[in-house]
């Protein structure tokens, strides 16, 4: 049998049914009592006597046993007889109570409380209504004179005051300020020396239009402090004073402003309306994960987190048109080629794939086409590494060509945009594609800013700023990059800062002195600091630095740079570089020979540039003629340009000095 534990008023139990469990006489709540204060620890038999008896009879370890067994017998009722006890238990020198925390009311009013003060405000007066609801009278009612029980009696009373003032801002906040004037009235008129509930009882009053009647509390305050305890009101106490008597502003609506009160009544509205299990709330989940990731870091971290359990929830629910509204609603623009999650993105790929095959044929196109765009962004970084290999990978780029067809049938410009986002995402077969690329951003500003589609709009600037980068046209990225900054304000989406100070950096090194670009290079990497986007962030830094070190021929910091580096996923490709510098040739070609190629993404022409340069300084022509082959089709371009954030300069430099290693070197 299942036994509840009350202390927040006359010691009590309760049986599984609620019925109240007889204890017998006061020395057995006294014993009772004592081994609760305790908090599970043992209290030793020695101590419980000096507690209960302020001169101890001689029979008094014998009394306590009978008080124990007693107790034992009312708490474990079906206990077989010489079973051992799980609740009150025999521990060496004495005895424990190993209640579970959820068995003692004090303990459940702690917790209430403790996690409460942190909930937005709806959420708050109900969680604090229901904990302070376990109050029956004082705590330890029976024993709160007694000397072991007074610090904690004290204590709970205080946190019991505490709960009182949290509901109270909690109602404020809610715009509910009328309904806590009377609470407060009472409890400040019980509680006086608390100025904290004075200063929520004016600010009630005072967003109730009494503002008079504010006036006289303060004064009444400043009176009741002076007679109980001697002082003046306090310095927040004082300004609250002057702040009503000049109708301060910010005293109207409230904590957070009108917004914070919107979205605490809309919240608890949703919260009382929709069923705890209803389909409704997984899409809502989804939906506002969507909104989440473009807030910063910490957002796109728990949004990725919790938007893979909401499809997780979705699947188990054995509905394939709810699941794909989940996984489709989650259309939060991509513009780096790297994934932040690789393990995470092949999961949602391999959801979105199962979905696609349960959906009925013949309708449903805009969910068939989200979940299509899903398949390519989320595979972003994916394309097949070598020509050879064009059998496999080819997935995600059919995948996006199929999204955008069926956005296109449909008009659905919120649903093109994300299929071009797919589409983007896919266009690295080979290197010099920046042309195409910068066709699609085109389209997507075209798309994004009749149809009010903010983050789409931001994304179509920063794909032509890449693109314009990688075509040597910065008048034009300079103006994208301007254009993204601004609607980041005004939208509030700091991630884009991210992407437009790196460009800013890339800028620098190849208008300014190496020590500005130096500069300008660490001003963008703090940058990536809290940002969420590890896909970007690994390596990049370091992989900067050296294309800004090899573009000035500064030999001697790129040996500084490789020894203490952390390259991420671009090392293979960096390391033949790095023993050049330190003069290990043979090294150099032994890691170039056995070199695969680069993943094709919006890196992938930077690590060739790189390998190029290893190749030639070593005369590998094996080597040579390869980055040669991959490096062609962007002759026209800035090798690296195309990713925002670093170069090598132009490709048609390293092509012309792959030329004339391999002429002088025929093989």
């Amino acid at each position: 049998m299942r036994v509840d534990l009350g202390v927040l008023g006359p010691v009590a139990a309760w049986d599984e049914t609620g019925e109240a469990v007889p204890l017998r006489g006061p020395r057995h709540r006294a014993v009772l009592a004592r081994l609760l204060i305790a908090r599970r620890r043992v209290v030793p038999v020695s101590r419980l006597v000096r507690d209960l008896w302020a001169e101890p009879p001689a029979d008094a370890v014998g009394a306590l046993r009978t008080f124990v067994a007693g107790l034992r017998r009312c708490l474990e009722p079906d206990r077989p007889p010489r079973a051992p006890a799980r609740l009150l238990v025999t521990d060496g020198p004495g005895y424990a109570l190993r209640a579970a925390p959820g068995q003692v009311d004090a303990w459940r009013f702690e917790h209430a409380v403790d996690t409460g003060a942190g909930l937005p405000p709806a959420a708050r007066v109900d969680r604090l209504t229901e904990a302070l609801e376990h109050w029956r009278g004082p705590a330890y009612a029976d024993v709160a004179d007694a000397p072991w029980a007074r610090a904690e009696c004290a204590r709970l009373a205080e946190l019991r005051l505490r709960a009182v003032e949290l509901r109270a801002e909690a109602r404020i906040a809610l715009g509910s300020a009328a309904e806590a004037v009377p609470e407060l009235d009472a409890h400040v008129t019980e509680h006086p020396w608390r100025e904290d509930a004075w200063h929520l009882l004016v600010l009630a009053l005072y967003r109730s239009g009494r503002q008079a009647d504010a006036l006289s509390v303060l004064r009444r305050a400043r009176r009741t402090l002076g007679e109980h305890l001697g002082v003046e009101p306090g310095p927040r106490l004082r300004r609250l004073e002057t702040d009503v008597l000049r109708q301060a502003e910010h005293l109207d609506p409230g904590p957070g402003g009108t917004a914070e009160r919107v979205w605490a009544l809309a919240t608890a509205a949703y919260e009382h309306s929709v069923p705890s299990r209803a389909r409704a709330r997984l899409e809502s989940t989804a939906g506002l994960m969507r909104d989440l990731a473009v807030t910063g870091g910490g957002g796109l971290e728990a949004a990725r987190r919790h938007r893979v359990a909401a499809v997780a929830a979705a699947e188990q629910m054995g509905d394939p048109e709810l699941t794909a509204r989940v996984i489709g609603i989650y259309d939060v623009p991509a513009v780096w080629t790297r994934s932040d999650d690789p393990a995470e993105a092949r999961w949602l790929v391999d959801a979105a794939e199962r979905t696609l095959r349960l959906l009925p044929a013949g309708r449903l196109d805009a969910a068939r086409g989200r979940l299509l765009a899903t398949v390519a962004v989320e595979s972003r970084g994916t394309l097949p590494t070598e020509p050879a290999a064009s059998g496999t990978g080819a997935r995600a780029p059919q995948a996006a060509r199929q999204a955008e067809r069926i956005a296109r049938r449909l008009n659905d410009p919120s649903l093109l945009a994300f299929a071009l986002n797919g589409v983007f995402m896919q266009t690295f077969t080979r290197a010099g594609l920046a042309a195409r690329r910068d066709a699609i951003g085109a389209e997507l500003l075209a798309l994004s800013a009749p149809g009010h589609l903010v983050t789409y709009e931001v994304l179509g600037h920063l794909v032509r700023l890449q693109a314009r980068c990688a075509l040597a046209d910065f008048a034009a990225a300079d103006r994208h990059a301007a254009a993204a900054d601004e609607l980041s304000v005004r939208h509030e989406l700091p991630l884009v800062s991210v992407f437009t100070t790196w460009y800013r950096a890339l800028r620098a090194s190849l208008t300014r002195p190496l020590h500005a670009a130096e500069s300008a290079y660490e001003e963008a990497e703090a940058t990536l600091a809290g940002a969420g986007m590890p896909g970007l962030e690994r390596g990049l830094s370091p992989l900067a630095r050296l294309c800004l070190y090899v573009r000035h021929g500064a030999v001697d910091r790129v040996a500084e740079l490789g020894g203490r580096a952390d390259w991420g996923p671009y090392e293979p490709w960096v390391r033949p570089v790095l023993l050049r510098s330190r003069g290990d040739d043979d090294g150099a070609r032994a890691a170039l020979r056995d070199l695969a190629s680069p993943p094709r993404d919006l890196l992938f022409e930077a690590l060739w540039c790189l390998v190029a340069d290893a190749a030639v300084g070593v005369g590998e022509r094996t080597v040579m003629r390869r980055a040669r082959a991959h490096l062609a089709p962007a002759a026209a371009e800035l090798g690296g340009a195309g990713s925002g954030l670093l170069t090598l300069g132009p490709v048609s430099e390293r092509l012309g000095a792959l030329d004339a290693a391999l002429a002088g070197h025929p093989g």
